[in-house]
């Protein structure tokens, strides 16, 4: 089994809906089990800059994360799909073991 994190901005979009709308129906069509996604309460990117959008009258991006876990050949495509589509972004993939099966 294989778990993507997708991180992103809550602010992103792909054309007329949000980016994390067009990744989980993108992820729908892909037939995967299912994905979260993650509010962040604060954190910083390659760019090293502390973000917090939570606090009072801060303009930061709310970071978000889309986790999924599948067989490894269905995260693999959609991810080579996914990249087709949408070229920004940081993606990173583990190697997972379910518990109780």
């Amino acid at each position: 089994m294989l778990q993507a994190q997708i991180f992103l901005d809550a602010d992103e979009h792909k054309g007329e809906l949000s980016l994390q709308d067009f990744i989980l129906q993108f992820l729908l069509k892909h037939k995967v089990k299912g994905a979260t996604v993650f509010r962040g309460q604060f954190g910083f990117g390659e760019r090293r800059r502390m973000m917090r959008p939570h606090e009072l009258f801060s303009f930061d991006e709310i970071p978000l994360m889309i986790t999924f876990i599948d067989e490894d050949e269905i995260v693999i495509k959609a991810l080579t799909n996914l990249r087709k589509e949408w070229k920004k972004g940081f993606i990173v993939t583990h190697d997972v073991k379910v518990w109780g099966e």
